[in-house]
Protein backbone atom coordinates (compact mmCIF):
# COMPACT_ATOMS: atom_id res chain seq x y z
CA UNK A 1 0.00 0.00 0.00
CA UNK A 2 1.30 3.24 -0.93
CA UNK A 3 1.21 6.11 1.65
CA UNK A 4 -0.23 10.24 0.45
CA UNK A 5 3.20 11.32 0.88
CA UNK A 6 5.38 8.58 -1.42
CA UNK A 7 2.48 9.72 -4.00
CA UNK A 8 2.81 13.86 -4.38
CA UNK A 9 6.09 14.62 -3.63
CA UNK A 10 5.43 17.95 -4.06
CA UNK A 11 3.64 20.99 -5.63
CA UNK A 12 4.57 23.11 -8.32
CA UNK A 13 4.64 26.95 -7.62
CA UNK A 14 5.11 29.24 -10.97
CA UNK A 15 3.94 31.58 -12.51
CA UNK A 16 1.23 29.01 -15.19
CA UNK A 17 0.60 26.67 -12.39
CA UNK A 18 -0.66 29.85 -10.22
CA UNK A 19 -2.94 31.15 -13.32
CA UNK A 20 -4.39 27.93 -13.30
CA UNK A 21 -5.60 28.33 -9.67
CA UNK A 22 -8.56 30.78 -10.56
CA UNK A 23 -10.18 27.62 -13.07
CA UNK A 24 -9.22 25.27 -9.74
CA UNK A 25 -5.82 23.50 -11.57
CA UNK A 26 -3.55 22.59 -9.40
CA UNK A 27 0.16 21.00 -10.20
CA UNK A 28 2.01 18.83 -8.10
CA UNK A 29 4.74 16.26 -8.68
CA UNK A 30 4.11 13.23 -8.26
CA UNK A 31 5.90 9.71 -8.08
CA UNK A 32 7.62 8.21 -11.53
CA UNK A 33 5.18 5.19 -11.36
CA UNK A 34 1.88 6.48 -9.40
CA UNK A 35 -1.38 6.18 -11.91
CA UNK A 36 -4.17 8.90 -12.58
CA UNK A 37 -6.72 6.80 -9.79
CA UNK A 38 -4.19 6.75 -6.96
CA UNK A 39 -3.07 11.13 -7.39
CA UNK A 40 -6.94 11.77 -7.67
CA UNK A 41 -7.40 9.68 -4.29
CA UNK A 42 -4.38 11.04 -2.76
CA UNK A 43 -5.10 14.55 -3.49
CA UNK A 44 -8.99 14.13 -1.90
CA UNK A 45 -7.14 12.72 1.04
CA UNK A 46 -4.41 15.06 1.65
CA UNK A 47 -6.15 18.31 1.28
CA UNK A 48 -10.10 17.45 2.70
CA UNK A 49 -12.85 18.79 1.40
CA UNK A 50 -11.06 19.23 -2.05
CA UNK A 51 -13.02 16.41 -4.90
CA UNK A 52 -11.19 15.55 -7.72
CA UNK A 53 -12.60 16.14 -11.25
CA UNK A 54 -10.31 15.29 -13.46
CA UNK A 55 -6.21 14.58 -13.39
CA UNK A 56 -3.66 14.89 -16.06
CA UNK A 57 -0.04 13.81 -15.84
CA UNK A 58 2.98 13.92 -18.76
CA UNK A 59 6.59 12.50 -18.21
CA UNK A 60 9.12 15.55 -17.80
CA UNK A 61 12.12 14.66 -19.72
CA UNK A 62 15.58 15.19 -18.42
CA UNK A 63 17.29 18.30 -19.55
CA UNK A 64 21.16 18.66 -20.57
CA UNK A 65 23.03 20.93 -18.24
CA UNK A 66 26.66 21.64 -17.90
CA UNK A 67 28.66 21.95 -14.89
CA UNK A 68 31.91 23.54 -16.19
CA UNK A 69 33.26 21.27 -18.47
CA UNK A 70 31.45 18.01 -17.23
CA UNK A 71 28.10 17.29 -19.51
CA UNK A 72 25.34 15.74 -17.64
CA UNK A 73 21.41 15.46 -17.42
CA UNK A 74 18.89 16.73 -14.66
CA UNK A 75 16.53 13.89 -13.13
CA UNK A 76 13.88 12.71 -15.15
CA UNK A 77 10.30 13.18 -12.91
CA UNK A 78 6.20 13.21 -13.51
CA UNK A 79 4.16 16.37 -13.08
CA UNK A 80 0.34 15.66 -12.69
CA UNK A 81 -2.55 18.72 -13.19
CA UNK A 82 -5.37 17.98 -11.17
CA UNK A 83 -8.66 19.82 -11.60
CA UNK A 84 -11.09 20.19 -8.94
CA UNK A 85 -14.58 20.11 -9.02
CA UNK A 86 -16.75 23.76 -9.23
CA UNK A 87 -18.93 22.93 -5.55
CA UNK A 88 -15.20 21.74 -3.63
CA UNK A 89 -12.87 23.28 -1.85
CA UNK A 90 -9.61 25.05 -2.95
CA UNK A 91 -6.50 24.03 -1.39
CA UNK A 92 -5.22 26.29 1.20
CA UNK A 93 -1.93 25.95 0.12
CA UNK A 94 -1.99 27.41 -3.25
CA UNK A 95 -4.16 30.58 -1.49
CA UNK A 96 -1.41 31.82 0.09
CA UNK A 97 0.85 32.44 -3.17
CA UNK A 98 -0.84 34.83 -5.21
Amino acid sequence: MKFVQDIIIRPLITERSMDGVAEKKFSFEVAKNATKPEIASAVEAMFKGTKVKSVNTMNMKPKTRRVRYVPGKTAAWKKAIVTLTEDSETIEFFEGMN
